[in-house]
């Protein structure tokens, strides 16, 4: 304590000890957590701890040793350890977890039978102002206990709650993002291929409230109307050959699934492919380019009427609820993209927006 500015005297060497035997005293009665909660270095005070001898430590990995119940419940555990370590603000959390850990997972088929997808998971749960941290490996554990299984909401929702008992959060969230494959016939050829299809499903619990939430990415050419109309001028006044252009465009169509009958992946990309025509193909012989070229030039559309067009499809669907519609044609004409977006419910609203939203509208092939 400094007193009237007086520099206070440094600890004699015999406070050095009395310190030192209390906190033997004390180490030689605190469980490992407790001592590793304090300072890691109290446990090399202890002359029978295993880092008595720190640092001549044993350098040869123990092949042998297995860890008993004892043993595994004095581990330190700092993460989720009391609120006296939270770094920063006392503030909730409201996602904290993991991202983009992968594992094969079997889907149903609308027709019958399952395919084995990989994907990739991420799990999170809210975090109460007053708990510095969770179990990140037990978000995995909980998963895989039921990705064994054949795939459906139902085992989200099983793994969710298992979220709810392991974590003591009041919100918890899964998504799943794979590539679902469908056989697609070409215009007039008869040829098929494999066109794929982003697909992400979500299980969202919100005070008490659990929402499922699928999300498709179509890929579609969009010919600019306004293009279209310009050279057909230009034929009909000059007698000049022109072109409208056309891109590549995708659109991100985000649904909330209402009612107990299924939408099923293939019944959001038959509505996305009612909606606009123009999906990109896979197998094209020259009777398929020229097809497609007019296909597209019976359907121009701009990024406006794309998101419309996908919204008049999904305000018919009974199973469907709140909605987003995001559209993005990748102009061959303009160095930058059209964009747009539709919702409709409170779901997906939002004052601000990701600023790499539109830029995460990009066929991967």
């Amino acid at each position: 304590m400094n007193i009237q500015g007086k520099t206070p005297m440094a600890p004699e060497r015999t406070d050095a000890e009395t310190a030192l035997n209390l906190l033997r005293t004390w180490a030689a009665g605190a469980t490992p957590t407790e001592i590793a909660t304090l300072d890691p270095a109290i446990a090399r005070l202890l002359p029978d701890a295993p880092l008595g001898n720190y640092p001549d430590l044993n350098r040869q990995y123990p092949q042998g040793f297995a860890p008993d119940a004892g043993y595994r419940a004095g581990l330190p555990d700092l993460q989720n350890g009391p609120a006296s370590l939270i770094v920063g603000a006392r503030a909730p959390i409201q996602h904290v977890g993991i991202s983009n850990f992968r594992l094969p997972i079997r889907f149903r088929r609308r027709e019958g039978g399952e395919v084995m997808l990989d994907t990739s998971v991420t799990g999170t749960v809210s975090l109460d102002a007053e708990r510095k941290g969770i179990n990140m490996s037990r978000i995995m554990r909980s998963f895989y206990t039921h990705a064994e299984r054949a795939f459906s909401f139902e085992v989200m929702e099983a793994a969710l709650g298992d979220y709810f008992s392991d974590h003591d959060t009041f919100d918890a969230r899964i998504q799943l993002r794979f590539s679902y494959p469908l056989k697609v016939t070409a215009l007039r050829s008869g040829l098929s291929g494999w066109q794929y299809y982003d697909i992400a499903l979500e299980l969202v619990e919100q005070a008490g409230v659990r929402r499922r939430i699928m999300h498709l990415d179509y890929v579609y050419a969009s010919t600019c109307p306004c293009s279209l109309e310009l050279a057909e001028h230009a034929r009909a006044t000059r007698g000049q050959l022109a072109t409208p252009h056309s891109q590549r465009s995708v659109a991100r169509i985000s649904v909330v699934l209402e009612g107990q009958d299924c939408l099923w992946f293939e019944d959001l990309i038959e509505a996305a492919r009612r909606a606009v025509p123009t999906e990109t193909q896979v197998m094209v012989k020259r009777e398929d380019e020229q097809a497609f070229a007019e296909l597209n030039a019976a359907h121009p559309i701009f990024v406006e009427d794309a998101v419309r067009a996908f919204a008049a499809q999904l305000l018919a669907e009974p199973r469907v609820g709140d909605f987003r519609v995001l559209a993005s044609h990748q102009e061959s004409l303009h160095s930058h993209d059209a964009v747009s977006m539709l919702t409709e419910g409170p779901t997906f609203a939002a004052t601000s927006l990701d600023p790499a939203l539109f830029a995460s509208l990009v066929h991967r092939g």
